[in-house]
């Protein structure tokens, strides 16, 4: 689940597309049905937590990773310097539905991002 808290407690589940449902130009276990949308070229900053049990949230490709603890409240900030596709996927052995986890993080122009609020 996301929460974009500073913008009018936006929020939503994403969710892996299951294989048979997959487009031609995705990653099998990797693409979900809701991206994450940030916006690029600006600090962005998470908090990242759990209700069940411990995961961690990584996109290697953005040098981010950090465990999501039940009633901790864990902060990690990043940079992406360019547009595109990150992928990353729940680093921790959470149970029986742990590689189910991607995580795609799409680093979009701030004005595209705005749009995409706004929708």
């Amino acid at each position: 689940s996301y929460e974009y808290s500073d913008f009018k407690n936006f929020e939503f589940d994403a969710y892996m597309v299951m294989t048979n449902e997959l487009e031609d130009s995705s990653f099998r276990v990797l693409e979900v049905d809701n991206r994450t949308i940030i916006p690029h070229s600006l600090q962005i900053r998470m908090l990242i937590t759990a209700s069940d049990v411990i995961h961690s949230w990584a996109v290697p490709s953005l040098g981010v990773k950090v465990d999501a603890v039940p009633g901790r409240l864990n902060q990690l900030s990043f940079f992406s310097n360019r547009t595109g596709m990150f992928y990353g996927q729940c680093s921790e052995i959470c149970g029986a539905n742990h590689s189910f986890m991607p995580i795609v993080l799409e680093a979009v122009p701030l004005a595209n991002f705005l749009n995409w609020l706004n929708k």
